[in-house]
């Protein structure tokens, strides 16, 4: 009996979205006796996207994404069955703080302040970071009426209406709009913190809310036995160790430097044995039954050219900012007074070179050796594109002058790691989950074709991770019905 060919699956971008969706397609073909040859093509030299630990002179240093949120579970999952679990790590929470700058000076965000809004007004009230008729904006949060009508509407706005405006340019911009690195007049406030909105809808408040949530969390807790995570996590060896257990775990189905220049139907039939023909920067050509498209909107929208006009152009419309992580290490002695939080952000309004700080070795154990203080200075966004266009001294310098200014350390660091992010973050404007069920109708019109990415529901580590495997998922069950389940193959690659 002739043996069954396998399926050929190709994934596209070699980030924490592309890594997610081939190695679940590898799991699912052995779950499912699935007849796959899976092969995933980067088109630069390094896999993981935003996402790079670099280990250098005893510092753990991050230069992307540094945290999992730990409430969302498809990351963890997946570390689970990588065998990672016996590596996570959770914050210290004895520098469990954030500081926000106002006037030069650095004040801490009233405890109970969740990003937009407080769950208790005494700290507030006892605060200098806002004005007497700032506290009193906010304190009139639970009396205001509550939106009339559906529709999206920016995170400006629905700050403004619900707490108002010294709320926005004090806090909510920095906090909730540094996440995404994105003006807050412009990002949607349904596709990015969809829990306000609907604490609004329910509650008819967003401090109701919050304390209503408060109150369920506590009940939880109480009847909870055994660890339990802090809201984020990492690695003990960083965030990077998810990337490199994945890289590992598909080594021989991951080809760098393969970049794919344009995806085309190939209609398959006797003479064209797979559906999709795809063409590499190199000239080369193969063919795929399947394919996994995980790259940015712009790049995924360059490689469909005009095969697919309608789904090219509502990709190509997906905006990006630009940043850059600036590492910097210190003698903790170089601190006039040490740091007492994971670290800071800078309002807009500030008019600083720089959008946020962090200290990555007070967040997580083990990030630097004993003695020393790991920083992290973040630059660009788009509220401040002009300063991508600094050279990396400058934006040492940039960063070196800003964390003396606030913070007093005038000392020379020991080390420095400049890494550039650009067009690395998808700009969630007002009507992004309207566009983005648009792209996915789109795409479900199209057989054996998955997209996967942070431009699509989520930026967040778990978000991408969940988003891939789904797209494995879903060209799994395509294939199955085309693959019969239990016959010959060779072992999944």
């Amino acid at each position: 009996m002739a043996e069954e060919r396998s399926a050929r699956v190709v994934v596209i971008g070699g980030g924490i979205a592309g890594l997610s969706a081939a190695n679940r397609l590898r799991e699912l073909s052995f779950e499912r006796k699935l007849p796959l040859a899976i092969e995933l093509c980067e088109g630069g030299k390094r896999l993981g996207g935003a996402l790079e630990t670099v280990r250098r002179g005893g510092f753990v240093v991050e230069t992307g994404a540094d945290s999992i949120l730990s409430e969302k579970p498809a990351a963890l999952k997946l570390a689970e069955r990588l065998g990672l679990s016996g590596e996570i790590v959770g914050t210290d929470q004895r520098f469990r703080k954030t500081f926000v700058v106002r006037n030069g000076r650095l004040l801490e965000i009233p405890e109970g302040f969740s990003l937009l809004a407080p769950s208790r007004m005494g700290p507030v009230m006892r605060s200098a970071l806002f004005s007497p008729l700032g506290k009193l904006r906010i304190a009139l949060e639970p009396w205001l009426p509550r939106r009339r009508g559906g529709g999206d509407e920016s995170l400006a706005s629905f700050v403004r209406r619900r707490l108002g405006g010294e709320t926005l340019t004090r806090v909510a911009q920095a906090l909730a709009g540094g996440i995404y690195t994105a003006d807050p007049e412009l990002l949607s406030i349904g596709a990015t913190l969809p829990r306000f909105v609907e604490m609004e809808r329910k509650y008819g408040s967003v401090i109701r809310g919050l304390r209503a949530a408060g109150r369920a969390r506590a009940a939880e807790a109480r009847g909870e036995s055994g660890a339990r995570w802090s809201l984020f996590v990492s690695f003990r060896g960083g965030a990077g160790r998810l990337v490199e257990k994945l890289a590992d775990r598909m080594a021989d189905s991951i080809r760098l430097e393969r970049a794919v220049v344009s995806i085309l139907p190939d209609g398959a039939g006797r003479n064209r044995p797979r559906r999709w023909r795809l063409r590499f920067a190199d000239g080369a050509e193969s063919g795929a039954d399947a394919i996994v498209l995980a790259a940015p909107a712009y790049a995924a929208a360059s490689a469909l050219g005009e095969a697919f006009p309608a789904l090219r152009a509502k990709l190509a419309a997906i905006e990006y900012a630009s940043a850059a992580v600036v590492n910097l290490a210190y003698r903790a002695e170089d601190f006039p007074q040490a740091p007492a939080g994971f670290g800071f952000v800078v309002p807009a309004i500030e008019r600083r070179k720089i959008i946020a700080g962090s200290f990555t070795s007070l967040k997580y154990p083990g990030r630097a050796p004993a003695g020393t203080l790991l920083a992290r200075a973040f630059i660009g966004g788009a509220l401040n594109r002009d300063l991508m266009a600094l050279s990396d001294a400058e934006m040492v310098a940039a960063a070196r002058d800003e964390l003396r200014d606030l913070l007093g350390v005038g000392a020379e660091p020991s080390l420095t790691l400049v890494r550039r992010w650009p067009n690395s973050m998808p700009q969630y404007a007002v009507g992004h989950l309207d566009r983005v069920a648009e792209i996915e109708a789109l795409a479900d019109q199209i057989p054996g074709f998955e997209l996967a990415g942070a431009y699509l529901r989520g930026v967040g580590i778990p978000d991408c991770v969940a988003g891939g495997e789904r797209a494995a998922e879903a060209v799994a069950a395509f294939l199955a019905r085309e693959v019969p389940a239990g016959a010959s193959r060779d072992a999944p690659r």
